[in-house]
């Protein structure tokens, strides 16, 4: 489905002569949307009106505050937006020939549920709503108990056009023009929520029940990333309660791309979903290291590697355990210490292990008191556990460890490496991954990506890692064995949504399988391909799929609803630089957004170009808004965007810059929602040409 688009506009003026009763239905419509507009309002003042004085505590009062504030928000009618985008019919509405059920006999639905304040009376049902599935679902196969479904056109907000589909038995629905214009909308800025043109393929995903994880293998333009967006938005409604406790996380590649979809929540009335890149979870990498170094950490052995770094720290007690009291001692010999320490070693995580140890330590000692006829309580054995002896003890055999203590010394020490790797990481191995100039300390150590989920995996040895109810990864193809690892131990208790290209893989360490995917983030869950695309025009689509067989044979040829014809030109060019500025006009001549996508070495220099043309621009950063129309993108960070018309200068460069160049390339071939120009001065990649 498309990647974005929020409402369904219609052009100001009807393609066909107005039929006989049309203006008469659409002032009705009219009126109706008026109406909504009007009861929203009187929500929206209800919840300001409403007072968090009733609380019984300073806390609750703040806490209530939060919740009046964020449905207050929630509540904004945003003049752009309709408050709805179809209407269904059942059989005799408007008379009382109704079914005895619980279906009204028309609904009108949109972005959330709207009621008339006097009445209670629903205006809007929300498109969560399970009735609201008959709008997606429903067809002359199936009706679902209607009649008639339509579809709305809005521009600006305003209603311009409807459209109605028969759900009769035998009757047949061919192409809606008003969704194949909101597919086709030119846009610029945020991406947009696609509830207006959602089809049944994604709807069932969407609607995926919460304990269920779900895994999406997206064909560029499919429209996987705004089906995960959703799918976050329907849980948030059909289990409001859990998720609010638990919470909602939404992890994308990179801050651009998390601006580029920041909108889409908040436009169906979710304020309160935290989005993150893996870099905000785990900690912005201070280093750089070679890919196939980075790749060898990113694998799932090392987690071994590291559980027994870890474990490792625990070592024999030299003496036992004296404990004075008054003028009684007390002993521990020093193997009843390390029977104690043996019995926890490995059986908890290693912060608690430490304090059981303690605590168990005490115990003896304790059991030793009450042999004398002494009556000690749990007071006395917290205090032996705290007490100088015990600590001693403690720190011998079982010291207290950061995450950082234990990799800088795995990193640092061939022999330690050596102990913790044996039977996972043979010699060469280990030596890749060692140091070859340690810092002073781990507290100057400086960390790559890859240590970063290393020293994620470390600290959740050592302190459990908290759960959320719900995580949505984008892009999941791209991240390594132990990122997933990281993000699995973040919904240990909840449930995933995972979305992803293998053809777009473009890390050294990028997936295979998503079976893989699955196990690396400890979720059982159903993967379903979606090949059929909306956004990117069928000549452009067909064009990038000759690299497929080159970066993912097994994966079915993805196919587009619209033929795009005209939408790609090819040229060959003296300067692409100097093109690029032409190209650039052009496009921006036309509506819509432009990006023009170059390699990341050359960004600099097409933006001096730009700029000594006066065009109009921005380059696009890792932290861009991404709000320019005419966007100068490294290749690097395309994934995940698109423009309505995309210029790529050297597509050869591209592929030439990183040792998955070609799957960059076909994701930079698939950013194009309306034309594609490619301009090349060196001979395209053999794999394209061909």
């Amino acid at each position: 489905m498309p990647a974005e688009p929020a409402r369904s506009e219609a052009p100001d003026e009807p393609d066909e002569p107005e039929r006989p009763g049309e203006a008469d239905v659409l002032a009705a419509e009219r009126a109706h949307l008026a109406e909504s507009r009007a009861a929203l309002r009187r929500m929206r003042e209800h919840a300001r009106s409403l007072s968090a004085d009733v609380a019984a505590d300073w806390v609750s009062k703040q806490f209530l505050e939060s919740l009046l504030d964020q449905r207050v928000a929630a509540l904004a009618d945003h003049p752009d937006t309709p408050l709805f985008f179809g209407r269904m019919d059942r059989d005799g509405a408007g008379s009382a020939d109704l079914p005895d059920d619980d279906l009204p006999p028309v609904m009108y639905v949109g972005r959330r549920h709207v009621h008339d304040g006097d009445e209670g009376r629903p205006l809007v049902l929300d498109w969560r709503a399970p009735v609201s599935r008959a709008f997606y679902q429903a067809g002359p196969a199936d009706p679902m108990g209607w009649r008639l479904r339509r579809r709305f056109g809005f521009q600006a907000g305003e209603l311009t056009a409807f459209e109605d589909e028969p759900l009769d038995a035998g009757a047949e629905i061919g192409p809606s023009r008003i969704l194949t214009e909101e597919i086709e909308r030119p846009r610029t800025g945020p991406m947009r929520d696609i509830v207006a043109t959602i089809q049944p393929d994604q709807d069932v995903i969407v609607r995926a029940d919460l304990p269920r994880t779900v895994c999406v293998q997206g064909a560029p333009g499919t429209g996987k990333t705004a089906v995960g967006l959703h799918r976050a938005a329907y849980l948030l409604f059909t289990h409001r309660e859990r998720l609010s406790r638990s919470g909602v996380l939404i992890v994308g590649p990179n801050r651009a791309f998390l601006a580029y979809i920041s909108a889409v929540l908040p436009a169906l009335g979710e304020v309160r979903v935290e989005q993150a890149t893996i870099d905000d979870l785990l900690g912005a990498p201070t280093a750089e290291e070679p890919a196939q170094v980075a790749a060898l950490k990113g694998e799932a052995r090392m987690a071994d590697v590291l559980r027994k770094a870890l474990w490792l720290h625990v070592r024999k007690p030299e003496d036992g355990l004296v404990f004075t009291r008054g003028s009684a001692r007390f002993r521990l010999a020093d193997h009843e210490v390390r029977e104690i320490a043996a019995a926890l070693r490995g059986t908890t995580r290693y912060g608690s292990g430490r304090a059981a140890f303690a605590q168990r330590l005490a115990h003896q000692i304790l059991v030793r008191m009450e042999r004398r006829g002494e009556a000690p309580d749990d007071r006395v054995q917290d205090q032996v556990a705290r007490s100088k002896p015990v600590k001693q003890v403690l720190d011998e055999v079982w010291p207290k460890l950061t995450a950082e203590q234990v990799l800088y010394r795995l990193l640092s020490d061939a022999d330690f490496l050596r102990r913790a790797a044996r039977g996972v990481l043979d010699e060469e191995e280990q030596d890749a991954i060692r140091w070859a100039r340690p810092a002073r300390s781990h507290r100057t150590a400086r960390w790559t990506a890859a240590d970063r989920a290393l020293l994620d995996e470390l600290n959740d040895l050592i302190e459990r890692t908290a759960s959320l109810g719900h995580l949505v990864v984008d892009e999941a193809q791209d991240l390594s064995a132990m990122q997933l690892r990281a993000l699995g131990r973040r919904c240990g208790t909840g449930s995933a949504t995972v979305l992803g290209d293998i053809a777009q893989g473009t890390t050294a360490w990028s997936a295979r399988s998503w079976k893989d995917v699955l196990t690396h983030l400890g979720q059982d869950g159903d993967v379903t391909e979606l090949t059929l695309g909306f956004r990117v025009p069928g000549t452009v689509l067909d064009y990038a799929a000759r690299l497929l067989p080159h970066v993912a044979p097994e994966l079915e040829r993805p196919r587009s609803l619209r033929p795009g014809p005209g939408a790609l030109d090819v040229r060959r060019v003296p300067d692409a630089t100097a093109a690029a500025v032409d190209a650039a006009r052009e496009a921006l001549a036309r509506p819509g957004s432009v990006g023009l996508i170059v390699p990341d070495a050359a960004a600099g220099a097409h933006a001096a170009a730009l700029r000594a043309a006066n065009v109009d621009h921005e380059i696009l950063g890792p932290d861009s808004d991404g709000a320019a129309r005419l966007l100068v993108v490294p290749a690097t960070l395309a994934k995940g965007l698109e423009y309505d018309h995309v210029i790529v200068a050297e597509p050869a460069a591209i592929a030439a810059a990183e040792a998955r160049g070609l799957a960059r390339l076909y994701v930079v071939l698939t950013r194009a929602v309306t034309s594609l120009t490619i301009l090349h001065r060196d001979d395209l990649p053999a794999e394209l040409a061909s």
